[in-house]
């Protein structure tokens, strides 16, 4: 194949992609992701619009999926790189996965808003400890019952103290 001007080498792709050959290669034994095409020496070439379905594996490896499960979810094109079957199922695949990663941002959005309710807490009740004259250590267990109020410290403030 001689390469088409736009498509990149895989080490610039890799660069761009932020990650690895090896990454890449291991994507595509596992049919995440597929050259566009190779050299007559067997170098890898791929689509810059490639660099987008690596982001999206990055994304959701973020998540905490698993690559097999990503390949499920991404499973949208045939091993030659086009849809898979035909246009109507296409669609649904494609609407499937973006439907699981809104669902699993969701999830993730749900998480994090959790710890920064627990973080602010935290700091609301470390404000209260700057006046006290008590000073967390093992003889009152490191104020994990605050000695002013008596109340529990919150979970953050709790873990540094």
């Amino acid at each position: 194949m001689s390469p088409d001007k736009d498509l990149l080498k895989i080490g610039e792709f890799a660069r761009l992609a932020n990650t690895n050959l090896r990454t890449l290669r291991y994507y595509e034994e596992l049919d995440l992701l597929q050259p566009a095409g190779r050299s007559e020496g067997g170098f890898r070439f791929y689509r810059p619009a490639d660099l987008n379905r690596v982001r999206m594996i990055h994304s959701m490896q973020e998540l905490g999926l698993h690559l097999e499960q990503i390949h499920d979810i991404l499973d949208t094109r045939s091993p030659d790189g086009s849809p898979a079957g035909n246009r109507a199922e296409w669609i649904d695949k494609i609407r499937a996965a973006l439907s699981e990663q809104r669902r699993l941002l969701d999830e993730r959005t749900e998480t994090l808003n959790a710890q920064l309710e627990l973080n602010e807490a935290a700091a609301r009740k470390l404000e209260d400890c700057v006046p006290c004259p008590h000073t967390p250590d093992a003889k009152n267990n490191f104020c994990e019952t605050c000695q002013t109020t008596g109340l529990t410290l919150p979970v953050y403030l709790s873990s540094l103290f």
